[in-house]
């Protein structure tokens, strides 16, 4: 058995168009995995898909929105159909609002709560199912550093990838008797486009890199290597976990 191989299996990578999305997708493709590229729009997916099969990767497209109840039910029926199995699941798809206090309001709270955390709960029951038949199961979800030590202003956001990490563990608890493990990785600050107003800020920039360990900005391709570890044989032990993949920042104290 090749440990990190996927060949033969099918993975389904939600918000996968760009970012660490599509890195994910990418580095599940190079580990010989088909893979499912999901978003909202069918245009941008299919630039997506066509880049990675030019890169040799077989790839396919999954469009639907993750917190459109009836568009995400179609659309992961309709995703396990086309392949006739799926292996892997990563519930990456997310959204972000940032507001003092005083300024949120119920229904941007609400927001970013469905997209982040409720939808991963009915994926995973979706794709329970099909794992199960297939006697094989990942399922990852993109969790976030600031559902450990906090952060102003985003406040939906923290509380949405806390309790994806809750909800990764309760998951994990129920589906491993299925041979179906149940991770989530906490990126901590890469160089995305949901991070490009941060990047911006070359004062915010430089404050970061002075408490991250190795004293930089990740790039998307660093979180691949973390996916293929936790969907591959070589993670099959490793289950209800929350993998950190930052850079040293939540470990370490500078002053």
């Amino acid at each position: 058995m090749e440990m990190f191989s996927l060949k033969g299996r099918v993975a389904l990578v939600t918000g996968a168009s760009r970012g660490l999305g599509f890195a994910m997708a990418r580095a599940l493709g190079q580990a010989g995995a088909f893979v499912l590229v999901n978003g909202r729009d069918p245009a941008t997916l299919e630039a997506a898909a066509a880049r990675l099969a030019g890169e040799g990767i077989g790839a396919g497209i999954a469009p639907f929105d993750v917190a459109d109840p009836t568009g995400r039910e179609a659309g992961m029926a309709a995703a396990i159909a086309a392949r006739g199995r799926l292996d892997i699941l990563v519930g990456n798809a997310g959204v972000q609002h940032r507001a003092p206090l005083a300024d949120w309001r119920r229904e941007d709270f609400g927001r970013v709560v469905e997209a982040n955390l409720t939808a991963c709960f009915f994926l995973a029951q979706a794709a329970a199912p099909a794992m199960r038949a297939n006697g094989y199961g990942r399922m990852i979800f993109t969790t976030s550093i600031t559902g450990i030590i906090g952060r102003e202003t985003i406040h939906a956001y923290v509380a949405s990838k806390t309790g994806l990490a809750g909800l990764t563990r309760s998951l994990a608890a129920e589906l491993g008797r299925d041979a179906i493990t149940c991770n989530s990785i906490a990126p901590g600050y890469f160089k995305t486009e949901m991070n490009e107003r941060l990047l911006a800020d070359q004062a915010f920039v430089d404050k970061i890199n002075a408490r991250v360990a190795l004293r930089r900005w990740a790039e998307p391709a660093e979180l691949g290597g973390a996916a293929v570890f936790l969907a591959s044989p070589a993670g099959g032990y490793v289950t209800g976990h929350q993998l950190v993949v930052d850079g040293g920042l939540t470990s370490t104290l500078t002053m």
